[in-house]
């Protein structure tokens, strides 16, 4: 098995005016030809991906952030804690960004965040620490691992999400809608499938869904279930 590291471009930019802290922006490309899927791990961050018709790379744009440290030691900081990668592995590709933990103490932790533009039709699976998360226009499945933050998903085929904390919001979803959820509110739109939804506390509000809506548990709160073409089934 082989393993090509990309990191095509390799731009800076530092920021020492807005804030005590600092900032560098890197840049990373990866041809898809031959790629199936785009896997992602995300630590601390908000993690925006955008699907687009016009393109065959996945482009990836990480903004550093290293807070309360001068250029010397946020380097230092960077260089030895700092995991960000984009990577094919035979048919799939691989994106890092995240720093590892070593017992950070003080202050406020670093973090990445990330914007990524992919071809649509790429489907995704993504786990994310913590930050908010959105998805846009990939037209293909995808699959999220959530800590916490809240998480916006548009434009996009089945969709399944395991979230621990955090607001949901689905919409224009082709085919199935399937969600784990601990704590916050969910709001589910305009699917051509059908929804499941298993939830710890938050209101539920479901609308327009073509299939059946099966609610697992809902915990604490209200569901608000409108325009439903299937059957709805409240097994809590």
């Amino acid at each position: 098995m082989r393993s090509f590291i990309v990191i095509a471009m390799f731009a800076t930019t530092l920021s020492h005016a807005a804030w005590n802290g600092y900032t560098e922006d890197r840049t990373l490309e990866l041809d898809t030809a031959g790629v199936s899927r785009l896997d992602i791990e995300a630590g601390a961050g908000k993690l925006v991906i955008t699907g687009a018709e016009d393109i065959d790379t996945i482009i990836v744009t990480a903004t550093i952030n290293v807070p309360d440290q001068d250029e010397d030691d946020a380097l230092e900081i960077i260089e030895k804690r700092l995991a960000l990668s984009l990577e094919k592995d035979e048919d799939e590709a691989r994106l890092k960004a995240y720093f590892e933990n070593s017992g950070w103490s003080w202050g406020d932790s670093p973090s990445v965040d990330l914007d990524v533009r992919v071809p649509a039709g790429l489907p995704l699976e993504v786990d994310d620490s913590s930050g908010s998360l959105e998805i846009s226009d990939v037209n293909a499945d995808v699959e999220v691992d959530d800590g916490s933050g809240s998480i916006n998903i548009s434009g996009v085929a089945n969709v399944v999400i395991d979230d621990g904390s955090g607001s949901i919001t689905v919409t224009d979803a082709s085919g199935d809608v399937e969600i784990e959820d601990g704590s916050g509110s969910i709001t589910v739109e305009k699917v051509g499938g059908g929804v499941r939804i298993d939830d710890g506390s938050g209101g539920i509000d479901v609308s327009d869904v073509e299939l059946d809506l099966v609610i697992v548990d809902d915990g604490s709160g209200g569901l608000d279930a409108s325009n439903v073409r299937g059957d709805v089934i409240n097994d809590s």
